[in-house]
């Protein structure tokens, strides 16, 4: 283990497709409601896209940025996010060294629903856009929104890392915690592009999920073998945490021990994910916490459904723990994948199944593929009473692979 301060989460939120309370949450991943809906995405008269979408129970009526400047989606879920974080953690910000407070943001597309609007005005509508429309648009106004908000002035760092975005980015905080540059941190990623040009996109690349012989809420299969990709989602998870003498010197009820961090890049394809990389990524999360392969009781896999990516996991995942050798699923399924977003909604879902003891199953998927060696967990949750350390894998197009691990309080 480091030997740098220990670092822990002392409070989180999220908006995502699973409901807007803890209950609502937590059933659905206990029972694998899915989120998703089928949607007919009309592109002017060009085509139309049937395709399985996770839109999250956000509404945006009511939220006002600290710049009173208008709001993407995904920045005024980074906010809502954040301040119900800091509620959580009963952060009391009046009382927290501002210069010590740092804020540690992902997004893969951030702005992406403002420009696609905009790019409508433009080139459709032929209007003007809003002076506005840059500071709305940039890929860091979640971050620099929340640090009005919380008159940080430590470090406001976007990492923009596609999939992996959010995951580094709490990685990342966790390294500057330990390195003694801030004390505390709020850190996640947020993601809105449920827009037409962008779901065009994806799925003119072929991975988003089939609706031909499936419903939206069972089209999106992990690691089966009728798996044919994922469902896109919007959403936002965001975390509080702190090194260990400010959370225990203000009282905070520690939630877990961020413990772990793993980031490194393939190097090989832009789009196809080399499982050596994933290997490496994993072993160096467990080294950085101090841990062994048998641990991890429990893996929230980066599992997209794809036919290549779920190949790659597999095999790297069985490389690291052996075959069968830890109990791991794949959430996708139910909240969609959220891109930038989703490795911070995955930790904060495997931290949930820390304390519960109840580990979430990998949704729709009936049939493993035989290609693939792992404890996969099926049908409904799985109970580990004595679960201590679970992980969190993210790997991202463009070679980008980041791991997290958090541990049980003790």
């Amino acid at each position: 283990m480091s030997k740098f301060e220990r670092v822990f989460v002392t409070g989180y939120a999220q908006i995502s497709a699973l409901g807007s309370t803890w209950a609502e949450f937590d059933d659905a991943l206990r029972h694998s409601r899915s989120g998703a809906v089928s949607n007919l995405i009309d592109l002017e008269g060009i085509d139309q896209v049937n395709v399985p979408l996770c839109p999250s129970v956000f509404e945006t009526k009511g939220l006002v940025a600290p710049s009173k400047v208008p709001m993407d989606r995904c920045t005024a879920m980074a906010l809502k996010t954040g301040q119900d974080a800091i509620a959580h953690a009963q952060l009391d910000l009046d009382q927290v060294d501002h210069e010590r407070l740092g804020i540690f943001w992902g997004s893969g597309m951030a702005g992406a629903a403002n420009f696609d609007v905009s790019c409508r005005s433009v080139y459709v509508d032929h209007k003007r856009i809003r002076p506005t429309n840059v500071v709305t648009t940039m890929p860091n106004a979640p971050a620099a929104e929340i640090s009005l908000l919380t008159h940080a002035h430590g470090p406001s760092l976007t990492y923009s890392c596609a999939c992996a975005s959010s995951a580094v980015a709490i990685g990342e905080a966790l390294l500057a915690l330990r390195m003694g540059r801030v004390d505390v941190a709020i850190v996640g990623g947020s993601e809105s592009m449920l827009t037409p040009c962008v779901v065009a996109g994806w799925q003119a690349l072929r991975v988003l999920a089939s609706l031909e012989s499936e419903s939206a809420q069972t089209a999106c299969r992990p690691f089966d073998t009728k798996r044919t990709g994922f469902a896109l989602g919007e959403g936002a998870a965001a975390l509080i945490i702190e090194t260990e003498a400010h959370a225990r010197k203000r009282g905070a009820h520690l939630q877990a021990e961020l413990s772990g961090y793993g980031t490194n890049c393939d190097g090989n394809h832009m789009t196809n994910p080399h499982w050596e990389g994933q290997v490496r990524a994993m072993r160096q999360a467990l080294n950085d916490a101090g841990l062994s392969a048998h641990d991890i009781g429990y893996i929230n896999a980066h599992g997209t459904a794809t036919q290549a990516g779920d190949v790659a996991e597999a095999r790297s995942v069985s490389e690291v723990f052996g075959e069968r050798g830890v109990p791991i699923s794949s959430t996708k399924g139910l909240h969609g994948h959220l891109l930038g977003a989703g490795g911070a909604m995955e930790l904060l879902i495997s931290i949930r199944a820390l304390q519960s003891g109840l580990m979430p199953s990998s949704a729709n998927c009936d049939e493993l593929d035989p290609e693939m060696t792992l404890d996969l967990i099926q049908g409904s949750s799985r109970k580990n009473a004595n679960l201590k350390h679970v992980m969190s894998n993210s790997f991202a197009f463009g070679g980008t692979n980041a791991v997290l691990i958090a541990s049980a309080v003790s």
